[in-house]
């Protein structure tokens, strides 16, 4: 249930994020939502990898997880302390190829619908990260692109499978 809740949130910001960077939000707006969803993934993130019974994969799931609510968190501040995101785009970067190899054992380990559409998320993900860093490290003018990939992928990564979790229609 926690995967549900945290995927409805990310497909929100991704949403929104991806509204942002076509240019239809403020600077200072879309902080709101990557404040709260930042924050949302963090609790939820220390709770699955910090409990009395934590597993290797528990651990995985929130360090994962983690990865998202510093992008979040990063977005959200830098609005207010008008850093260029050059230090996002290089941990963007980082991210990139950290989802690699989770993109690739999600889908080694998929037996079900929801677990090659989970590998597709990671792959997704994988992608846009790499997006950001082109974007804010390198400086590449994709922003519009970068946007609209943002807006989709919130929706097929995020906001379709957590709602999907959360009815209990995928499992």
């Amino acid at each position: 249930m926690l995967l549900g809740l945290n995927l409805l949130w990310v497909g929100a910001v991704l949403f929104l994020n991806g509204i942002w960077l076509i240019g239809k939000i403020d600077d200072k707006e879309i902080s709101i939502i990557n404040i709260f969803v930042g924050g949302l993934t963090l609790i939820v993130s220390l709770t699955i990898a910090l409990n009395a019974e934590a597993t290797l994969e528990s651990i995985q799931a929130g360090a994962f997880t983690l990865l998202f609510s510093l992008t979040y968190l990063w977005v959200a501040f830098g609005r207010y302390n008008g850093a260029d995101g050059r230090g996002l785009g290089w941990y963007s970067l980082f991210v990139s190829i950290t989802t690699i190899p989770i993109a690739i054992s999600t889908f080694q380990g998929a037996t079900t619908a929801w677990g090659f559409w989970f590998g597709v998320s990671w792959a997704s993900w994988c992608v846009l990260w790499f997006m950001y860093f082109l974007l804010l490290a390198l400086g590449k003018p994709i922003q519009k692109i970068t946007g609209w990939a943002t807006l989709i992928m919130g929706i097929y990564t995020g906001w379709i499978p957590g709602y999907l979790l959360l009815k209990g229609i995928l499992s």
